[in-house]
């Protein structure tokens, strides 16, 4: 049972993986989506495909919802 003006804590659900489309090559990328790093990130990653640097920011929304973005470095 909640107390009046609690909330009941629920754990987030988070898509395991998401896609971007390199720069370079236009070649779909898959990579993991790590939750416990927080609701924004951002780092760098050689594509596997052409190894050309691409910058990726992935944001988790309120609902679990992933959003990758990727550009050239």
């Amino acid at each position: 049972m909640v107390a009046e003006g609690e909330f009941p804590t629920e754990e987030l659900k988070v898509q395991d993986d998401g896609t971007y489309i390199c720069d370079n090559c236009g070649e779909e990328i898959v990579v993991p989506i790590d939750p416990s790093e927080g609701e924004s990130q951002e780092y760098t990653e050689d594509c596997p495909v052409c190894c050309h640097p691409n910058v990726i920011s992935v944001s988790v929304g309120s609902e679990g919802e992933v959003n990758i973005d990727s550009r050239s470095e």
